[in-house]
């Protein structure tokens, strides 16, 4: 009887090793997601601020990296010049205390991929050549939303949703 223990203590240890190795794997994996979350400021131009929209990135991507970071996309210079047609623009970021009291819509899950994808897409509209920030066109909105331009093709009423979906769906 003793020596089938002995027999069956080594497998139990690596079973052991086995079932926490894999537990540590998972875990990590659990762990590992990157969550984008919509926001809006009401603003008021007669209290020094305007409405703005923007989104937030956190979380853990699967390498473990740690993501807290957000992105805007406004006129470089708020001036009148904004009402008469394209102007410079700039990516702006929110501090902690900004974003804590500002309108969060909804929130999704990215993948690895699709965070990845936002990111570049960040920095296409942070590199765009020349005057990109309109008023009407490229604007806070059409950044949350990842089109400088909503697609012509899809009907006005539902063209939000379809390039939600595609958001969504990076």
């Amino acid at each position: 009887m003793v020596a089938d223990l002995l027999k069956v203590r080594p497998m139990l240890k690596s079973l052991k090793l086995i079932v926490a190795l894999i537990a540590l794997a998972w875990s990590t994996t659990a762990f590992a997601e990157v969550r984008m979350s919509f926001h809006s400021f009401d603003g008021s131009v007669l209290f020094g601020r305007y409405p703005h929209a923007f989104v937030v990135l956190e979380g853990t991507t699967s390498d473990g990296r740690k993501v807290d970071e957000n992105f805007g996309f406004t006129a470089k210079h708020t001036t009148t010049a904004v009402l008469n047609g394209p102007v410079e623009h700039k990516i702006m970021t929110e501090s902690e205390s900004s974003v804590r009291s500002t309108n969060r819509h909804f929130t999704v899950t990215l993948s690895d991929a699709q965070y990845a994808r936002v990111k570049r897409e960040v920095a296409a509209w942070h590199n765009a050549p020349g005057k990109f920030y309109d008023l009407d066109r490229r604007n806070c909105i059409h950044f949350v939303g990842g089109y400088p331009v909503e697609p012509q093709d899809v009907h006005p009423s539902i063209r939000h949703l379809d390039v939600l979906y595609d958001k969504l769906t990076l």
